[in-house]
């Protein structure tokens, strides 16, 4: 037994004006997890507590929460894993969605998201419906296996710092789960759903915090398969779009000076139709130039420039073979 005091957000939107917390104490017993100590406030100290839970068992995924700043399925954390030194455990409901009440949040965006990539196979439009059943090669079926772990639980989306600066961002539950689509061979067109993965709002606005594959409860890594669905694209001859642009101009550069070229990445990513933008940047860049951070002239190749490149032709060589 140890006594815990669970600081949990509380809110009623047709009542509160805004989220407050609010204190529950008790002794908790050993092997005791968030979820049974929810339902212990609920049962015994205030049944108006409010939260979504379902299975117990890290299946549904109905039970995720941000617990001390970070999203966990409360039904599989233990209390004394996540206790603080002060004795204290703090709970919020998921972060990037709306709250309906207290711990529960609308899951409407995060729905909105995932079909929007159509997460579904779609057959080949020169083929039509197969006749019987596909049978498929194992090792290809293990290419999409993580992804297909996924139990939707919206821990991902919670946490994402690209999906909180931009509300129009696919987010990573969704793009993990376009992933595992695009790479089933017995899907028809999967290139028509990379086309609008490379739009804004796609593949190439995560920022690679790594949060998403910290608080998956699975083993899905969402980044991960961004990264997957970036490298697709490339492959494909996605190339327009600021997200590819960058990769190659950064690519170059290093590749033949050795060192980034600061004033070149942003020109040439943004690219002449982005004027304003490239407009806004010069502030930035001046600022660079005065640090000493941007040089006005071009790089020399630095030592050792010349193996760089031996490498980069290898690798090339290696992955047309």
């Amino acid at each position: 037994m140890a006594e815990v005091t669970f600081r949990i957000q509380r809110c009623d939107p047709e009542q509160d004006g805004k989220p407050y917390f609010k204190e529950y104490g008790f002794d908790v017993p050993e092997g005791f997890t968030l979820l049974d100590s929810l339902n212990h406030i609920k049962a015994y100290i205030d049944d108006s507590l409010t939260y979504r839970f379902s299975c117990r068992s890290s299946i549904c995924g109905s039970c995720g929460m941000r617990v001390n700043g970070h999203a966990k399925l409360t039904c599989m954390t233990q209390v004394m894993d996540v206790l603080r030194p002060d004795g204290s455990i703090t709970i919020e409901p998921q972060g990037n969605q709306t709250i309906q009440r207290d711990l529960m949040v609308d899951t409407s965006l995060f729905w909105e998201k995932m079909r929007a990539v159509k997460p579904w196979l779609e057959p080949d439009p020169k083929k039509g419906v197969p006749e019987k059943e596909y049978r498929q090669d194992p090792a290809v079926f293990n290419s999409f296996v993580e992804e297909s772990t996924c139990i939707m639980c919206g821990n991902c989306v919670s946490d994402c710092t690209s999906l909180e600066q931009d509300a129009n961002f696919r987010g990573p539950a969704a793009l993990a789960k376009a992933w595992r689509f695009d790479v089933d061979d017995r899907g028809g067109d999967q290139q028509q759903r990379l086309e609008m993965l490379v739009e804004d709002g796609g593949i190439w606005d995560c920022v690679r915090c790594n949060e998403c594959v910290e608080v998956c409860p699975k083993t899905v890594a969402p980044m991960e398969a961004i990264l997957k669905l970036r490298q697709a694209a490339l492959e494909r001859g996605l190339t327009n779009s600021i997200g590819a642009r960058h990769v190659t101009v950064f690519t170059d550069s290093v590749t033949r000076a050795g060192v980034l070229d600061e004033k070149e990445l942003p020109a040439k990513s943004l690219g002449v139709g982005n004027l304003g933008k490239l407009i806004g940047a010069l502030p930035l860049a001046f600022t660079g130039m005065v640090k000493g951070k941007i040089s006005p002239l071009p790089h020399k190749p630095i030592p050792g420039t010349e193996d760089l490149q031996r490498i980069r032709r290898e690798i090339e060589k290696e992955a047309t073979e």
